[in-house]
Parts: C-alpha cells; structure tokens; sequence
C-alpha cells in the first residue's frame, strides 16, 4: 500500500508550503544518492522527490487530499462527468451512500472501481473513462542534457526507455504515450510526462539554453590581451580576450550553448575572473613592485 505523502515528508496534513519545503530540503540533503551510500538512499530520496512534487503544487494537493493515492487515476473533468451522469449520489463500499465530491480522501484513499461503478455502473452505461495523464520527474546531468540520447528510468515498479532529444532543458516535458494512468471500462489509459530536472554543474551554469563559465586569466592577460581555451560542454574552444578585460566581462560565444532542434542554438558566454598568484616568487613580487611604482591606474577611480 503506497505510503502517504504526508507522512513521508514528516508534515502534518494541514502544513503550509514553507513547511513542506523545508522538510522536503532537509530530507533531500540526508538521503540524496551523492551524500548517503547508504543502497536504500537512491529509493528514499525519490519518494521524497514524489512527495514534494504532489504536496508542494496546490492543485495537485488538492486531488490528492480528496481522492488519496489513486488520485491520478481520476480523470481531470471529473466533477462535470459526474454532474453529465445525472446526480452525484452512488453506493461506496459495504453499499454505503456517498455523495461525490464531498471530502473524499480526507479519511482514507479512494476506491475508484467501487467510485466508478456507483457513478455509472447503474445509469444506463455512461461509457469508458480515459486514464488520467501522469507527471514525474527525472534528473539528468547537463551533459546528458546537451547530447541526448537514451535513458532508461524506473518509476512505480516500471521501466521505460526514453529518448531524451539534444538540447533538453529544465522543466521540458517528455510525453510517454499511453504510459499513465488506467482508463476505466475500455477508456484508453493516459500519457505519461517526464519533467527534466537538469542537476547543478560544478563549472557550468546554464540560464534557459544559454551556459555561463567561468573564465579564469592572468593579470597580464587580461591587460595585453590573449588567445585562451575555454571549457563547453562538446570540448575546449577557443576565446580572443580583448586587452584591457576586467573581471566579470563576458565573452560571448555565439551558438555554442545548449542545442535547439526547433531554432538557434544557446550561446556560450565565458566570464573573465583576473586570478592573482597566491604566494609570487621573489622575482614576481619584485615586478609587481616596479608595476606599482611606475602605474598611475587607480582602479577605483576607473583611471
């Protein structure tokens, strides 16, 4: 029996959504696969994943407050399709009558063949009901996310094989035909939706299809000017830095970021950090004397 999303999360039912945020935090920090080696880590930290993503949406709280688990069985239109039916009364289990729409949930999950049967079992057939269409998320990193390729993920006890496209971004749905939801009678059974959720980059930072780095330079190279290799994700290029670049300059380099199959790729942009050596030989200290003897720059007046 799946466990309640409240309880996985440790909040009471009534929890505001910094209560359910937090909690989700903390959880995700102890029981995230790289922190906890622990082989059950991986399982914990996706159903507290799963917990988050329902409690954390209100409407998708509020279907799961009302029908319990199976709440994505339920079919979006509900309401109307019961008010379509003629009534809103049905027989739940044992033979007891349960007005629908009125806290069903609140005290237990739904039985939704006893539900569907008592809305249109005894009303002349009303006819299939389609599978409602399911969402859940998956990490990937941003390398994968720039190349694409096949994935294979477990969910609910399932796998798929996934054909992830070049170029994916964060929050892009993959639709998984026919993989949601049962339908109820011969109603098709639903889609299913992978939201991908691109993990933090130790180097790169990627804003929409545009990727920001880093761009560390010498002293010397930042005044005279150099031709430097920049790390991107398809390899090192190369990037002319103009004489004169101060630290947070940005360099841009046009469609190297990440691909677009349906227009103009994202741009790369290297921003300059002008690195000082930590412990100069007594050579450096000595030149770096003489600079300051002979310059007349005061950075912060900009002259």
């Amino acid at each position: 029996m799946a466990r309640d999303f409240y309880e996985i999360l440790g909040v009471p039912r009534d929890a505001d959504k910094d209560q359910i945020q937090q909690a989700y935090r903390s959880l995700a920090r102890r029981y995230h696969p790289d922190v906890n080696s622990d082989p059950a880590a991986a399982d914990r930290f996706k159903e507290i994943g799963e917990a988050y993503q329902v409690l954390s949406d209100p409407s998708t709280r509020r279907r799961y407050d009302r029908f319990g688990a199976d709440f994505r069985q339920v079919p979006e239109d509900y309401d109307e399709r019961v008010a379509a039916a003629g009534g809103g009364f049905g027989r739940g289990r044992g033979g007891t009558r349960v007005q629908y729409g009125e806290g069903l949930g609140a005290g237990g999950p739904v039985d939704l063949e006893d539900l569907f049967s008592g809305m249109f079992g005894g009303r002349g057939g009303f006819g299939p009901i389609p599978g409602a269409d399911q969402e859940a998320e998956f990490e990937l990193t941003l390398e994968e996310a720039y190349r694409g390729g096949k994935r294979t993920l477990h969910l609910d006890g399932r796998s798929f094989t996934v054909d992830i496209p070049a170029g994916v971004i964060d929050g892009q749905r993959i639709r998984l035909a026919g993989q949601g939801g049962r339908g109820s009678g011969d109603g098709p059974t639903g889609d299913l939706y992978l939201v991908a959720r691109i993990k933090p980059h130790r180097r790169f930072r990627l804003q929409g299809r545009d990727i920001h780095v880093d761009l560390p330079l010498s002293p010397w190279e930042a005044v005279l000017g150099a031709t430097v290799a920049v790390p991107t994700p398809n390899g090192e290029a190369k990037v002319k830095v103009v004489p004169g670049s101060s630290t947070g300059r940005k360099l841009r380099l046009r469609g190297e970021g990440m691909p677009n199959p349906r227009g103009p790729n994202g741009d790369m942009y290297a921003e300059v950090k002008v690195m000082v050596p930590a412990k100069p030989t007594e050579k450096e200290r000595k030149l770096f004397e003489q600079l300051a003897a002979e310059s007349t720059f005061d950075p912060r007046r900009g002259t």
